[in-house]
């Protein structure tokens, strides 16, 4: 969230998968809806918006997760009692209504599972999950801009491709890539994250509000894992990639003594909410320990150059050199490479008077 976080283009085609998610879902729960109405006719329209939808989601129940058919977990909501069932619905339509809850006023964010029945939820919870793990890998029924097609719908790559295309900070294909959260190296592997945890919500597993393309770090504990972005329910002191970006709200502030960087909001209203994404991705620890390697790094290039002069007998580096290394090095710091904020941050530090004095002596030039 360091960086800029923008939908892409294909976001239209996981909003209408979202969509027809949670028609399904709230259609098991309807009251009249039983297990034998689960079928291809039964979910032609209007239970779902068009035939081609009805006819990918038919054809995805008949897929098998953990040894049991998408049909027969479907099923088993569908066999809920009214009360579940009920309590059920209105967990989904809450869970869908998330850009409400970055609204003035908005409902409480549901902290429990809605089913007292354990084999209820796990049912839903698969079933849910599955149109990520599955459907989403192999191809959604739609195109880009959301239209259901019944064939080369956006699928779990393309959306990667396309998150990666749209957040390059660089024109040259070969460039480094940043992690939007933490500004770090987005690296080989990135994750697709949850930023509201699947596991909790799956209801939420395709949602175009709820991915983001991350580095490992950053998604892995002891960072995000599976930890909250909420307190208690409530978002009010969060950060959201989309509905409450913290792109410009946040900057790096340097504790001097200690060689050290804090994660900090750019004003005090914003405070919480940096420091909630601090606690939930260590930014402040992983920052610091990038400032103190580039700064041994460069302290580094220093004493091998002093070494050199002093082998050929040129005069020793002045304090006017050291701060002209520093403001040069910060002259060509490239928006595009990771840690850039880290690398600005520590140029800044270390052209503080008592900063370039005390470097001045740890390098023995005095």
């Amino acid at each position: 969230m360091l960086k800029p976080i923008r939908r892409v283009a294909c976001s239209p085609a996981l909003a209408a998968c979202q969509q027809m998610m949670q028609r399904f879902a709230l259609w098991l729960c309807d009251p009249a809806t039983t297990g034998a109405l689960i079928s291809q006719q039964g979910l032609q329209p209007p239970v779902l918006a068009s035939a081609i939808e009805a006819n990918w989601l038919w054809g995805f129940l008949q897929r098998v997760d953990a040894g049991q058919s998408l049909l027969s977990r479907a099923q088993t909501v569908a066999a809920m009692p009214p009360a579940q069932k009920a309590d059920m619905a209105v967990w989904i339509q809450t869970v869908s209504a998330l850009v409400t809850q970055f609204q003035p006023a908005p409902n409480q964010w549901p902290i429990n599972r809605p089913v007292a029945s354990e084999l209820g939820w796990r049912a839903f919870k698969a079933l849910m999950e599955a149109f990520y793990e599955k459907g989403f890998r192999s191809g959604l029924p739609y195109l880009p801009n959301g239209t259901p097609t019944a064939a080369g719908g956006v699928s779990y790559a393309e959306y990667v491709s396309a998150f990666r295309s749209e957040h390059r900070l660089s024109l040259s294909p070969h460039a480094r890539e940043v992690c939007v959260l933490c500004g770090g190296p987005l690296g080989d592997t990135p994750h697709v994250d949850h930023w509201i945890i699947k596991s909790a919500f799956p209801l939420l597993s395709v949602c175009a509000d709820n991915l983001q393309l991350i580095c490992n770090t950053c998604n892995e504990a002891p960072n995000k894992g599976d930890k909250p972005v909420h307190s208690k329910g409530s978002f009010a002191d969060w950060f959201h990639p989309y509905l409450r970006p913290g792109n410009g709200a946040l900057q790096l502030d340097y504790v001097l003594p200690e060689l050290s960087v804090r994660c900090a909001a750019t004003t005090p209203a914003d405070q919480s909410k940096a420091g909630n994404l601090d606690g939930l991705l260590n930014l402040s620890s992983r920052w610091t320990r990038e400032f103190k390697a580039e700064y041994a790094s460069h302290q580094d290039v220093l004493i091998r150059r002093e070494k050199r002069r002093i082998q050929s007998g040129q005069p020793r580096h002045t304090a006017v050199e050291i701060l002209s290394y520093v403001q040069q090095w910060q002259a060509d710091l490239a928006a595009s490479e990771p840690h850039y904020e880290v690398r600005q941050a520590l140029a800044t530090a270390l052209q503080e008077p008592s900063r370039l004095a005390a470097w001045h002596s740890e390098l023995n030039l005095v």
